[in-house]
């Protein structure tokens, strides 16, 4: 039998431990790694950070360890982004997230050659915990909070962060570790967004209005059309076809060559021209400050004038929008794949996102929900002046109020069963006028 403490490999691990780990990493130093791994610019976040106290428990989650954060940035190339040929906006996208996910695998990889433990996420969020599809957040590290944090930006009205000087051009990856940092970064004392409102001007679906309001599921449903939701009602679809002509008419040669394209070289994004054509950024903004009118000409317009097609919900606000704003640019009724809602939790999560401002007006309301069964939970939603809000349990005096079976309510949303069914089977009860819950659906048409 081996005596484990005589061991040449613990005998020789013993001896580098006393020796090696560092138990406060110099920041300059670590900085000076970061950027010799091929980061463009780099920053740190203590864990207990407040400014990421919303996100504290899913980074223990990944790396219970975690003490440090890093975060970095890797620039793109602009001119790849702005121009409206998606193909080669869509290799940079490509390009940068590999180089991004290379560089924080090599920081990982240097750090553990010192004896720090660490773990690096996959940058902006691909690949995603699938598993969770439909039953909560799939990305297991959020980067924009974190580098906001780290003083690498802020985000502009557009979601997107805005490093100070490379502008919304970056990729974001993190990497958590278990070592304090002898000086962490502190977030920026200003934004360098310029509130000029071309992204607003510029997106396809008016997922960002001028006010500051997003609508995420107007983004999602066009921009992530090849992505998980879109995929998913693509292969619903081919499942729907009686034969390839029932299928044909539901999706063109195009259609049906992009999702191959995206399926064997990446998912492709339909459209990013709220970060083409944002001027911020002290190495961006130059062209935007010495002629505007050309700026226009050059960024904005040929994206603005472009003719595609523009992926929208049936009864959302964006189907309402497109037109009116780009009546040269069809649209095209699909369903996004967020109404694939496989937890009490998850659909309440989304109703904020998924919350569709324009077709609210006129309702206001509240509404409480009880959820039995297998997920028990009491929510109230208020929607006034369209605007929603979310809070645990019952609050208030509700003008409609509902109590369901659980795993029958996520049947519904999944449009597996109708709400007849619920009632007479007495999965359901409501106390109401039956106008309110129609109302209240109305808000949400993914």
């Amino acid at each position: 039998m081996v005596d484990l403490a005589s061991h040449p490999t613990v005998v020789a691990h013993r001896a580098e431990t006393k020796a090696s780990r560092p138990h406060t990493l110099d920041a300059d130093r670590l900085r000076s790694l970061c950027l010799e791994a091929g980061a463009d610019d780099v920053g740190f976040v203590e864990v207990d950070r407040e400014d990421i106290a919303a996100h504290r428990a899913d980074i223990i989650g990944v790396f219970p360890r975690t003490k440090s954060i890093i975060s970095i940035v890797c620039r793109m190339n602009r001119e790849n982004i702005r121009t409206p040929m998606r193909s080669i906006a869509n290799i940079e996208f490509h390009h940068v997230v590999h180089k991004t996910d290379d560089v924080v695998r090599e920081i990982v990889s240097r750090l553990e050659a010192i004896g720090v433990r660490a773990i690096n996420a996959a940058a902006v969020g691909f690949p995603m915990e699938m598993d969770r599809f439909g039953a909560g957040k799939q990305w297991l590290v959020s980067h924009k909070p974190i580098a906001e944090a780290a003083g690498l930006g802020r985000m502009g009205i557009h979601r997107n962060v805005i490093h100070p000087r490379f502008g919304n051009f970056v990729l974001l990856g993190t990497v958590l570790l278990d070592a304090e940092i002898s000086a962490y970064s502190r977030p920026l004392d200003y934004s360098p967004c310029l509130e000029c409102k071309l992204c607003v001007s510029a997106c396809p679906t008016g997922a960002i209005a001028p006010d500051g309001h997003f609508d995420f599921a107007a983004c999602y449903t066009h921009n992530y059309r090849e992505f998980a939701g879109g995929f998913t009602d693509w292969v619903n679809g081919i499942a729907d076809s009686r034969d390839s002509r029932a299928y044909r008419d539901r999706f063109t040669p195009a259609e049906t060559a992009s999702m191959w394209q995206s399926l064997s070289f990446g998912a492709n994004y339909k459209a990013a021209y709220c970060m083409a054509v944002c001027p911020a950024g002290e190495d961006v903004i130059g062209p935007y400050l010495a002629d505007r009118k050309q700026y226009m000409e050059e960024v904005a317009k040929p994206l603005s004038e472009k003719v595609e097609t523009v992926y929208v919900v049936a009864g959302s606000d964006a189907e309402a929008y497109v037109p009116r704003r780009f009546p040269h640019k069809p649209i095209k009724r699909v369903r996004n794949g967020l109404s694939n809602i496989r937890s009490i939790l998850a659909f309440l999560r989304s109703l904020t996102l998924v919350f569709q401002r324009g077709r609210s007006a006129g309702l206001n309301a509240t509404f409480h929900f009880t959820f039995v069964g297998r997920e028990p939970a009491e929510v109230t939603v208020e929607i006034r002046n369209k605007t929603i809000k979310v809070t645990n349990g019952r609050q208030g005096a509700a003008d409609f109020a509902m109590t369901a079976d659980s795993d029958a309510w996520l049947s519904f949303l999944r449009k597996e069963v109708k709400l007849p069914w619920l009632l007479l089977r007495r999965k359901l009860r409501f106390r109401g006028s039956p106008r309110l819950l129609q109302a209240f659906g109305r808000c949400f048409p993914s």
